[in-house]
């Protein structure tokens, strides 16, 4: 009998403040969930080291699989370790007791908002680990991780009508020990009520098998990435806001939700990563 190769567990690093208050969030919202999906949950706090405290946070992160940090009242200590995180190219997860407490520009990156309830917590970090998970499978079999930057842009007020123009940067990196398979070509995902376009062209398009997705055909710069290289996309959407002669009301505050994606055709199959957007827009550059 063939037994079946058991997962490879998965290590995730935990920032949030050494308060007994985060006590049953980190321990049954957060480490038990984790154990329940075979991967392993550490605070700084459990285990023991001899380097000073500060080398032995920057060797977890550079290691971890999964950054999970607790952003709640803003602590200086967890917006630091976070922000190292982000630079090593981490996949991190973002919790809080209170939106609020999440900074402007990381705002568009996943979040959970748990109102200090453990079960919330166990229950929301279930999915975002889940995707997680399916995230770093990817990345691994295609050698290219994926990091959605904060979107830019304005919005234009007419007389009748508010547009939204944006720019999405997306930054691919190669950080296996071999090169990544062949780019065949390239889609970016979003609603159908973007205008997509590339380098001043508009981006060829077509409607996704789910009905409401369009698929936008983008020139990718390189044929593969090469062991530590990088590349980027960067791409300019317009949408209708609002339009004042169908009835609909003008404001100066818009919130933009919805899921993004980029699907990239190679040669060892498809992968496709996505993320979620989230950001208040205004009259101003944002």
């Amino acid at each position: 009998m063939v037994k079946k190769k058991k997962e490879e567990e998965l290590f995730a690093f935990v920032v949030m403040p050494f308060d007994k208050k985060f006590k049953d969030l980190y321990l049954y919202g957060i480490k038990g969930t984790a154990e329940s999906l075979n991967l392993r949950a550490e605070r700084l706090d459990e285990q023991i080291y001899q380097e000073g405290m500060l080398e032995r946070i920057y060797r977890q992160i550079d290691v971890a699989d999964i950054v999970i940090a607790d952003m709640s009242d803003k602590n200086p200590n967890v917006f630091y370790e976070v922000g190292y995180a982000h630079a090593k190219g981490k996949l991190c997860i973002l919790l809080t007791s209170q939106a609020e407490d999440i900074p402007f520009d990381l705002k568009h990156k996943r979040h959970i908002v748990h109102n200090g309830e453990a079960s919330t917590l166990s229950e929301l970090l279930k999915t975002e680990l889940l995707w997680a998970k399916d995230e770093i499978k990817k990345a691994r079999d295609s050698r290219i991780s994926v990091d959605f930057k904060t979107p830019t842009g304005v919005t234009k007020v007419g007389r009748y009508h508010v547009d939204a123009e944006l720019n999405f940067v997306i930054e691919l990196r190669n950080n296996s020990d071999r090169p990544s398979p062949e780019i065949d070509h390239a889609y970016f995902l979003c609603s159908d009520r973007w205008e997509v376009s590339q380098n001043g062209k508009v981006c060829p398009s077509a409607r996704a098998e789910d009905g409401r997705t369009m698929q936008h055909f983008v020139e990718f710069p390189v044929k593969r990435l090469q062991k530590g290289g990088w590349a980027r996309l960067s791409l300019d959407a317009t949408r209708v806001m609002a339009d004042g002669a169908e009835g609909d009301e003008l404001e100066t505050e818009y919130r933009l939700k919805g899921a993004l994606g980029l699907l990239l055709v190679t040669s060892e199959g498809s992968f496709t990563y996505s993320e979620f957007m989230d950001i208040e827009i205004d009259d101003l550059p944002f």
